[in-house]
């Protein structure tokens, strides 16, 4: 399993029968497809969609039903939509059980920046910051380390935030840390990589449960 497709599968374990959940673009969307049999979820939009279907399959794309990343996708029957007043009534109004998003960083306080980069030309944050201070339980995918090496598990985020003190869960290939008021506890690791190795690729002190469970396991 690729390790985004690992992300996907072990974030997807964390939804109950009758969650409303909003997925962010890019790797959250493909949680989506990692539900476990017996689990029904509504899927949500901050664009204005509520109950969200599959990917459409090719050559069967309505362009004008897109999620909030543009990416074409189907509406489930008794799914509905509406404009960005409503969807964002229903996100801020504490109505979305989960988020799950990705980010440029984290920190062990559940700090979260997710959309600039300083001095480059990047998309503005869209629905997270409503997203992450609306939802019940807020969930970040994406990888433990950037493309040149640096951790984006820190102590103290160095980017602009989106919000302070929000994330409850983080997941990477690597393992699944709880933000607690000690700092992140791992609950996972994956078989892949010692309790060392994992230090060594976060750039915030981790603390390990005495139950600390093999990550491929639960998915």
């Amino acid at each position: 399993m690729n390790p985004k497709a690992k992300i996907a599968a072990r974030v997807a374990k964390e939804f109950e029968s009758g969650d409303v959940v909003n997925l962010g673009i890019g790797l959250p969307t493909l949680v989506a497809d990692f539900i476990p049999q017996g689990i029904e979820v509504v899927f949500q939009s901050e664009n204005g969609i509520l109950g969200l279907g599959p990917s459409p399959e090719e050559g069967q794309e309505d362009p004008l039903i897109t999620n909030a990343g543009a990416q074409p996708v189907t509406i489930l029957p008794g799914g509905c939509y509406f404009d960005s007043a409503t969807s964002f009534m229903l996100i801020r109004g504490g109505h979305v059980d989960v988020t799950v998003l990705g980010a440029l960083q984290v920190d062990e306080k559940g700090n979260l920046a997710n959309w600039m980069i300083p001095g480059k030309m990047v998309p503005g944050m869209g629905g997270a910051m409503d997203l992450v201070t609306g939802a019940k339980r807020v969930i970040i995918a994406m990888q433990h380390c950037t493309k040149s090496g640096g951790s984006k598990i820190l102590e103290e985020c160095t980017l602009p935030l989106t919000a302070q003190g929000e994330v409850d869960l983080i997941v990477t290939e690597c393992a699944v840390m709880k933000v607690t008021n000690k700092g992140l506890l791992v609950l996972e690791i994956s078989q892949d990589i010692t309790k060392e190795e994992l230090q060594s690729q976060t750039g915030a002190k981790l603390i390990f449960t005495e139950e600390l469970k093999i990550m491929e396991e639960a998915i």
